[in-house]
Order: structure tokens, then C-alpha cells, then sequence
């Protein structure tokens, strides 16, 4: 009993410090300026850094050499290793690693998926189970789904809980072929998958973050139509509400249980990045000019990043703090090696921030950025247009959008 009071107490100093803390920054702490580092990629063109861990650990994907399959990998201080796969072609990762490097993911097997389910997207018809990489003994071990062949794991915290979805074996009337059966958000807890309730009436549903506290974020839906942003706690769903539109998740969550995401406004045809706290809904607008937004992380300072996007198709990461939201790109120095598309890859508690950029060869690199004490004059560059090709590819790396990580399966 009295380590359950000290543990408790404990927790409680920790949240004043934060609290104090955060009406500091709110109290008009002027952002940074960045550094950039291009974290490179497998041989192919194309990487994507997916969580950011308080530690420095990177995760995320890149494809290989010819372009047709990726593999997941982790950066930390200029190194980056190819996590492999179970013996499929294809993995990845794309959520925040632990502070120790363990990584939630996705892999292929190498067995064709009997019902020919295309369930992470891959367009090889294999079947795709949940992952952890285990840094320690650098290895690869699938988790239980629900029964069903398929799974995926998204975001995992220090205590190696992970978040995802799983199939079970129920046939699902409201999935477009080839999705077969239904996918529920799941908890794996040490090594069980705990099914998560969903919004009333809603039969499928991811968790993509889950927090120090065993918080978790998501959303639940039907496979077409109707998404609601979800926050998990205690095994019970409360749902985030929306900003007007019928589309909305959540995406990342913080050790306040505050929660980022997306939402797409009244009519659907435009989303906008939202953060969530205690009961209200803020919506995070976009970068001037721009139509939507997405929100793909936040830290405990309250500081939210992704991308805002033009309605040609344009990108521009930005960093939100108290309420003005900032495009990453007037912040970094001008002769940095990539053009910032989309933090990606969410923001820590040191203010690094992960993400997507540009090459001058136009190949999409995964980046990290840095604060630095470095001064240069701040300006407004120039918007970049994205050829076809690179903005599909930018679609298709963030795993199918609405307008973010939503639709998994696509």
C-alpha cells in the first residue's frame, strides 16, 4: 500500500512539474531555429520517418533498391538499421518507438493470405502480422492477432504495451474487396492482444499511439464511410468529436492525454489538424494559403507537427505552438539539404522533430531537425510544386489517407 501512495505521489509531482512547465512555454517561448539532417534511405528513393522517441531513436521505412518493397528501419546518431522482415518481401514501421529503440510494426510472412487479402497494402496478397523489433537482441517477433490472419502495430511506450489492430474471423459487409474479415483496435500487454471497445455500432477500428499511462488513441468506423477519433483509457472509449465533418482520428497522444489528429470540416472535402484537451476540440487551421492540414504529433509540451497542404497538392511541414502554427521551412537554414513536406515522424520533448522532405533531385528523404542555438534571418520560401508522381508516393508512404495514417487497411 505504501508503494501504491509513493508511486502516486510521485506521478502527481511529476504532472505539477509538467503543468508548470507547459504555462511557461505558454507564456510566449519563441521557437527555435532547426538543423536538418537527411537520414538517407536503403538504396532506394524514397524513406519516411514515422515516431521519435525522447531518446533519439528514429523509426520508420525506406524502400529498397528498385523501389518495389520496403523494408522498417531505426536511425539514431547517423546510423540506420534495416529491421528485416519475417520472410516476406515487405515490412515496415511508422509510429514512435520506445526510449530503448523497441519498435511496433508490420511484416509480411511469406504465406499467401487464403482469403488473397491485401491487408497492409503491399499488393502481394501475403499475409501481414503485427511486429515488435526487440533493439535489445535485434529481433523481429509477431504478435497474436484475433484470430484472424492479419494484424498490424503501430505506436509502443516505454513499458513495451503496443497499439494496433487485429482481424478476427467475422466477415465484414461494409469492407471493399479484397478486406475480408473485420480488424479491431488492439492493445498487445505483454505479448496478449486485449481487444478494445469501439464507438457504438462502429465493427472496425485501429490504435495508433498509446502513452506512458496506458492511454491510447485511434479510430473506429465502418470500413467506408463513418470515422470517429477515440480515446481509450481504463477500457473505455470515449470519442473525440469532430470539426464539422463526418471523417475524424486520432493520431498521436501525449502523457497529459492530450491528443492530435485530423478531421475532415463540414462537406469532407477539406480536413484540418485538431488538438484535443479535456472535453474541447481546437481545430489547428493550416499554413496561410493552404486548404488542409494534418496533425501527426505532439509532445508534452503541447507543441503539435505535421503537414499543411495546398489544393494543387503542395506540402509544407509545420510546428503549432500557442495557437500559431509555423511552417518548418522559414526555421531550418536556407542551404538545408531537403525541403521539409511533413513531420512525419511527430516532435519530442527536446523539440527534435522527424518527418519528410524534399530532395534537389526531388527523392523523398526521411529527416530529423534539431533545434540550435544558430541565428539566421527568418523568411517566407518559396512553396514547392510536387510532380505526380511524388505526390502519390508521398500518399502511398504515409499508408493511405483521407487526409492522414487513416485507412489501414487501404
Amino acid at each position: 500500500m505504501k508503494l501504491k501512495i509513493l508511486t502516486c505521489v510521485t506521478a502527481v509531482t511529476i504532472l505539477a512539474v509538467l503543468a508548470l512547465s507547459t504555462q511557461c512555454l505558454a507564456q510566449g517561448q519563441k521557437l527555435p531555429h532547426y538543423t536538418v539532417v537527411d537520414l538517407g534511405t536503403l538504396g532506394g528513393t524514397y524513406s519516411l520517418a514515422g515516431g521519435l522517441s525522447n531518446s533519439g531513436w528514429v523509426e520508420g521505412y525506406s524502400l529498397l533498391p528498385g523501389d518495389t518493397t520496403r523494408h522498417p528501419v531505426l536511425w539514431r546518431k547517423g546510423m540506420m538499421t534495416d529491421l528485416g522482415t519475417l520472410g516476406g518481401p515487405n515490412a515496415d514501421a511508422g509510429y514512435r518507438p520506445s526510449d530503448s529503440g523497441n519498435v511496433g510494426g508490420a511484416s509480411e510472412n511469406g504465406t499467401q493470405d487464403p482469403y488473397a487479402e491485401d491487408f497492409c497494402g503491399y499488393g502481394t496478397n501475403l499475409i501481414c502480422l503485427p511486429i515488435i523489433w526487440w533493439n535489445d537482441i535485434k529481433k523481429m517477433t509477431p504478435l497474436p492477432t484475433l484470430g484472424g490472419n492479419n494484424g498490424w502495430a503501430a505506436g509502443i511506450n516505454d513499458q513495451n504495451e503496443v497499439a494496433g489492430n487485429a482481424e478476427n474471423t467475422t466477415p465484414e459487409p461494409t469492407c471493399v474487396a479484397p478486406q475480408v474479415f473485420q480488424f479491431k483496435p488492439v492493445l498487445w500487454i505483454e505479448g496478449r492482444a486485449r481487444e478494445l471497445p469501439t464507438f457504438p455500432g462502429d465493427p472496425v477500428g485501429i490504435a495508433f499511439a498509446i502513452n506512458s499511462w496506458g492511454q491510447a488513441t485511434g479510430y473506429s468506423g465502418n470500413c467506408t464511410t463513418a470515422f470517429h477519433a477515440l480515446l481509450w483509457q481504463n477500457g473505455k472509449a470515449t470519442n473525440l468529436g469532430n470539426l464539422g465533418g463526418t471523417l475524424s482520428e486520432g493520431v498521436d497522444i501525449n502523457n497529459w492525454g492530450q491528443v492530435t489528429g485530423v478531421s475532415t470540416l463540414p462537406g469532407d472535402e477539406y480536413y484540418h489538424a485538431f488538438l484535443w484537451t479535456r472535453g474541447a476540440i481546437t481545430d489547428l487551421g493550416t499554413l496561410s494559403g493552404d486548404v488542409s492540414s494534418s496533425g501527426d504529433g505532439l509532445n508534452d509540451w503541447g507543441q503539435v507537427v505535421g503537414g499543411s497542404y495546398s489544393a494543387s497538392g503542395g506540402s509544407r511541414a509545420y510546428i503549432w505552438q500557442n495557437g500559431v502554427m509555423t511552417d518548418l521551412n522559414t526555421l531550418i537554414p536556407p542551404n538545408s539539404p531537403l525541403y521539409l513536406l511533413e513531420a512525419t515522424g511527430t516532435i519530442n520533448d527536446s523539440g527534435q522533430i522527424a518527418g519528410i522532405g524534399l530532395t534537389s533531385a526531388g527523392d523523398v528523404h526521411a529527416f530529423l531537425a534539431t533545434p540550435t542555438m544558430g541565428d539566421w534571418e527568418i523568411s517566407e520560401r518559396p512553396k514547392v510544386a510536387l510532380s505526380d508522381d511524388v505526390r502519390k508516393l508521398v500518399q502511398q508512404l504515409r499508408g493511405g489517407r483521407f487526409g492522414h495514417k487513416l485507412a489501414r487497411p487501404q
